[in-house]
């Protein structure tokens, strides 16, 4: 996903805060289920008004790109 998101006010330490939660894939739409490779649980990066903005492999992927994009992940279950 190369779209730039627009982050609201909500910060930590100077960085926008997202969420990281994961996803069971069989809740997905049947396009991402067939892109999954086999997998039963994706995690999802949300902005803080509860946008999904991306899908990723796994939890340490998720912060990653997270801190990549300047932003401050936080588990959310």
């Amino acid at each position: 996903m190369d779209t730039k998101y627009e982050f609201g006010p909500e910060q930590a330490g100077g960085r926008p805060i997202v969420y990281v939660r994961p996803v069971a894939v069989e809740t997905l739409p049947q396009e991402i289920r067939e892109q999954a490779e086999g997998l039963e649980t994706l995690y999802a990066v949300h902005g803080s008004d509860g946008e999904r903005i991306a899908l990723v492999r796994d939890r340490r992927l998720a912060f990653a790109l997270a801190r990549q994009n300047d932003l401050t992940p936080v588990s959310a279950h």
